[in-house]
């Protein structure tokens, strides 16, 4: 890619964050991150252009150095600054500008500074061969996959309801969504099979922000911020792009799949992809033991089953190493707070203690050090305070991480090959054969200053949870004859005899 040489019009409108704006090549593998500020600053920027490529560069750094040793080296791309030119840059911004959804024109792109992070397009992989049929990518945001136990939890509640469970009351309360999900993280964490294939369906049923599904780059199934009914009509489209990947398995009745069939298949070969670890690599992982309830009281899986379907997760697999980072947070925001009150009254006091304690950042070894040898026990001191608190904005990153799974199709001297490879595990039930590569991405670090509007989120969804857990209505709508009442306890997976 030649920075002298940019063209607007070889760049698409991809997709955006509260913080940043995405378009990809229309050829290359590659897609570009740009900051984003608020509307009202559009004439006058509020950070120069060094600042600009400070805040992409921790970044960088944060992805590098330390999520990349937390979760696994192979599942991260942690991308490159690199400066464009600012005509380029502004002609972006005017090509892109309708293609973006009403309800993000608060902010606008970031035209002065001509800095961008530049990573791989994840959801057309350059792994694919032109002859074959595009690769699907799927990106699943699993959210927090643990219930609390901290000693400072003042609402039982926490302990027993996830938090993103609660959090679906207080978004439909407040006009987010118009329907709540069923979806729940303690389900996709369990490492039971049926669990997962549960939650997976759920997603599907209500993606909302948490679930797109790509094929060939572009996006085929997603979920429009406010979640109008024209949503449902997604779920046809969406069998219609999938049935030719899955007409191999043995779930067809005169060449002819039902639909649940198709959905039953593409789930189990997400859930495949999400067991196997495929090596992350990285640092050496402690293993923290889940010391809460293992089920969420919110989940409509079966209690009983859930209570004896927690085997846990294999410990090479993406999602153990999202969950073991996760749990980094052992206080709960309300046992954290008085911590980074601590730590900023002593700022106050010494302000040139910013640096020293890493406040923001640099994110480099010393900083992975600082949290990974944190003392147990408080010992008063506001380095322990300032540890505990880069534990907390580590793990909230993992919490709002997102996941994409690259599934391409193979071709069939590679399915002969890998039948036989897959009777070693669970893939001989699988429908069809893909090759896959999972990789984790949206690992920006979060804001130290951050920690006061957690607590004051965290008391709004417990308050809210609190008067209407009981009072809303039970979930999605489903489209007719898609996906029935009865499909949704069926979590069976079939085997075929091989």
């Amino acid at each position: 890619m030649e920075v002298d040489k940019m063209d607007e019009n070889d760049w698409r409108y991809h997709g955006e964050g509260n913080k940043s704006l995405v378009v990809s090549h229309v050829q290359l593998s590659k897609v570009l991150r740009l900051l984003k500020y608020p509307a009202e600053d559009s004439e006058n920027p509020p950070q120069t252009t060094e600042q600009a490529f400070r805040q992409i560069q921790n970044i960088v750094d944060f992805s590098t150095n330390v999520m990349s040793s937390l979760l696994g080296e192979k599942f991260i791309h942690s991308g490159e600054v690199v400066k464009l030119p600012l005509e380029f840059v502004r002609q972006l911004s005017i090509k892109v500008q309708h293609q973006r959804p009403a309800w993000r024109c608060d902010k606008v792109m970031d035209i002065y500074s001509g800095c961008a992070l530049c990573l791989p397009n994840l959801t057309s992989p350059s792994l694919l061969q032109p002859s074959r049929p595009p690769p699907l990518c799927v990106e699943i945001k699993p959210k927090c996959g643990f219930l609390p136990s901290s000693k400072h939890i003042s609402r039982d509640v926490k302990t027993k309801v996830c938090r993103f469970c609660m959090h679906q009351h207080y978004k439909v309360t407040n006009g987010r969504w118009k329907r709540r999900s069923l979806y729940c993280p303690l389900d996709m964490f369990s490492g039971s099979r049926q669990r997962m294939h549960f939650a997976i369906r759920q997603l599907i049923e209500e993606p909302q922000n948490n679930f797109k599904i790509f094929k060939g780059g572009q996006c085929i199934y997603s979920s429009k911020e406010g979640g109008g009914s024209e949503d449902l009509l997604d779920l046809n489209s969406l069998l219609y792009h999938l049935r030719p990947y899955f007409l191999s398995g043995n779930n067809r009745i005169n060449g002819h799949m039902t639909g649940r069939a198709v959905l039953n298949d593409f789930i189990q070969v997400l859930v495949n992809a999400l067991l196997n670890g495929g090596g992350g690599g990285g640092g050496v992982v402690t293993e923290r033991q889940v010391e809460g309830r293992r089920f969420c009281e919110a989940s409509l899986f079966n209690k009983e089953r859930s209570r004896h379907g927690s085997q846990g997760l294999p410990s090479d697999s993406v999602l153990f190493r999202i969950l073991q980072t996760q749990m980094l947070d052992t206080l709960n925001i309300e046992g954290l707070y008085p911590l980074y009150r601590r730590v900023e009254k002593h700022l106050q006091d010494f302000p040139k203690e910013s640096s020293r304690l890493q406040v923001d950042g640099p994110y480099n070894e010393d900083f992975l050090e600082r949290l990974q040898k944190c003392a147990a026990e408080d010992d008063g001191s506001v380095d322990f305070a300032v540890a505990k608190v880069h534990q907390y904005r580590v793990a909230m990153t993992a919490k709002d991480c997102s996941i994409m799974v690259a599934l391409v199709p193979s071709s069939e001297e590679e399915d002969e090959d890998q039948v036989r490879r897959h009777l070693r595990d669970f893939f001989s039930s699988r429908p069809a054969s893909f090759s896959y590569s999972v990789s984790i991405l949206d690992l920006d670090p979060k804001p130290f200053d951050s920690i006061p509007f957690q607590l004051q989120l965290d008391q709004k969804i417990v308050s809210c949870y609190t008067r209407t857990g009981a009072a809303l209505p039970k979930g999605p709508l489903v489209a007719p004859g898609v996906i029935t009442a009865s499909d949704r306890d069926d979590c069976t997976l079939l085997f075929r005899p091989v």
